[in-house]
């Protein structure tokens, strides 16, 4: 193991030189240096440094590739504790840069564990440290914006402050970024893997009544579950699929996922796409970058947030029940309600800072919400939102068939 239960912490905010035992360190482009001990595999990695604040569900967040080029602080401090397993991830090859905890991770302690976190994070090169003050961090986030960072892990001890500041320094941002294209798969392949149950594991979706295309921008495994679940059967296309190339499915409707990056980047190949599909009256449901590439398809803006939102504990409201759930979100940018047209309907609103947090257009089977509703890592209460989907597309078949 790299570091051991009880390391004393190092947690030192200078750039002059490491403090003795310090063998990893996170470097903002400021200049900044949090010292710390390595955890995971050797190296470094630059990004963008943001932090979650969920309580659970470490290795889902890491491994969502809606964090492309982040490296993530967990705002809480025993991350790793309950070990890791084959089972809670949400892609193969994690996209997150790196990660900053407060504590050593400790010997795994669930029933469901089958390797150390630490053994985990090596074996999918994942670099990060521990022992940093980590709410100094997050408020340096929360009141300066995310800042542009080099995260290392040296275990000989030796660091080139300089060369690692100007390294942090020379990294573009996210903004102007597709990172989506990294992440998306390379082509189409069916899915018919259904939601995790206790002592039954995954399922499989053998009489789906619908077929829906997922274009994929990074999408989580847990959101094709739930669609699967639902009563679907998946076809998921690669992001930078033609409108030609989703319709020729024939799908009954349209997914459109989570993912990385500018939206505004991502949409000079995708908006085209989203545009022809909605013209061809297909049922379309939204989330995260999917939400967003939606309303730029409508002709809205989007724009960089300072801080984001990530985190399991976030408060949303839908506007068209008034009921308030709790939600699961990673998102750096949002859409501008401002600049969207008269048809769209802003149906959800972040009770944090009310920024959009989902719309629905009035003429046409279409919307989208701004969070993860698949709850992986929870919460569950955004579930309806897959059953209203459904509903959407049911609908629009009866519709249909009665004109």
């Amino acid at each position: 193991m790299t570091t051991q239960p009880g390391s004393p912490p190092v947690d030192s905010v200078r750039a002059e030189g490491p403090p003795d035992g310090a063998t990893a360190a996170l470097v903002l482009a400021d200049g900044t240096v949090f010292w710390g001990h390595g955890i995971g595999a050797p190296g470094r990695a630059v990004g963008e440094v943001c932090f979650n604040t969920s309580m659970t569900g470490y290795q889902e967040i890491l491994t969502d590739p809606s964090y492309a080029g982040q490296i993530i602080t967990f705002t809480f401090p025993h991350i790793g504790n309950v070990g890791a397993n084959p089972e809670d991830i949400e892609t193969i090859t994690p996209a997150a840069r790196g990660l900053v905890l407060r504590a050593d991770i400790t010997q795994p302690s669930n029933w469901r564990a089958t390797r150390h976190f630490d053994d985990w994070l090596k074996a999918y090169d994942l670099v990060g440290l521990s022992g940093i003050d980590t709410r100094r961090l997050t408020r340096r986030i929360r009141d300066g914006g995310a800042p542009n960072g080099v995260i290392v892990h040296a275990p000989d001890g030796k660091f080139d402050v300089p060369a690692l500041v100007a390294e942090a320094a020379a990294w573009p941002g996210l903004e102007g970024m597709d990172l989506a294209i990294e992440v998306s798969t390379r082509q189409t392949y069916g899915w018919d893997e259904t939601l995790w149950q206790i002592g039954e594991g995954y399922g499989t979706q053998a009489t789906p009544s619908w077929h829906v295309v997922a274009v994929d921008f990074g999408a989580k495994r847990n959101i094709l579950r739930n669609l699967a679940s639902a009563g679907c059967r998946v076809t998921v296309v690669p992001g930078t699929a033609t409108a030609e190339e989703i319709l020729r499915h024939r799908p009954d409707g349209v997914f459109l996922s989570n993912g990385p990056g500018d939206p505004a980047a991502t949409g000079t190949y995708a908006v085209p796409a989203i545009k022809a599909v909605l013209e061809a009256g297909v049922p379309t449901f939204g989330i995260c970058l999917g939400h967003q590439m939606l309303a730029l398809a409508l002709g809205a803006r989007t724009e960089k947030m300072q801080r984001g939102h990530r985190g399991a504990n976030h408060p949303v409201k839908d506007l068209t029940t008034g009921k308030v759930e709790i939600t699961s979100q990673n998102h750096g940018f949002v859409v501008v309600p401002d600049s969207l047209p008269a048809s769209a309907q802003v149906t959800h609103v972040s009770l944090f800072d009310g920024t959009n947090e989902g719309l629905a257009l009035a003429d046409a089977p279409v919307f989208s919400v701004q969070y993860h509703p698949e709850a992986s890592p929870g919460p569950s209460d955004s579930h309806y939102l897959f059953k209203r989907f459904i509903d959407l597309i049911a609908a629009t078949h009866a519709k249909a068939a009665a004109s």
